[in-house]
């Protein structure tokens, strides 16, 4: 069997063809592959500078709840020694106030005279003591969450 030139010149264009088609499709797959690719380092690239960025606030945050921890608890621990020294006589509490000294218009008997200091009542001083407590520990809550907006949330 021969073939005449002409058919033959057709065999080898259409062949030529089927392998330029063949060769282009698997480029395009290629490059696709290499842009899937390319496409999947990035998102792992900001993905690994997230998770270290949220590392280093984490971080940041666990430095600032620790120094503000620490802080309340030398304040409450000052607290509770000053109570122990009030309450077994070593110290006074003392209320810094000011009687008015008006004189009345009328004349009548006399009234007492300054005994002394200010001073709070036994059943009070827990209160006082309470209430220096829940300002230590607003002052800290208000101290770290200050921090927190500037280290932290304002990076």
């Amino acid at each position: 069997m021969t073939f005449s030139p002409s058919r033959l010149v057709l065999f080898v264009l259409l062949a030529s063809l089927l392998a330029w088609v063949a060769f282009d499709l698997v480029t395009d797959q290629r490059n696709d592959a290499r842009r899937e690719r390319d496409s999947a380092q990035s998102e792992a690239k900001g993905l690994r500078e997230a998770a270290r960025i949220n590392g280093e606030m984490l971080a940041e945050r666990d430095a600032i709840d620790l120094k503000n921890t620490t802080e309340l608890t030398h304040v409450r621990t000052e607290n509770q020694n000053l109570r122990l020294a009030v309450d077994d006589g070593t110290k006074r509490l003392r209320i810094r106030a000011t009687c008015p000294a008006s004189v009345p218009a009328t004349t009548g008997a006399g009234g007492l005279a300054d005994a002394g200091t200010a001073e709070l009542t036994a059943d009070a001083r827990p209160d006082y003591f309470t209430l220096r407590d829940q300002i230590a520990l607003s002052r800290q809550m208000i101290l770290g969450l200050q921090q927190h907006i500037v280290r932290v949330c304002q990076r």
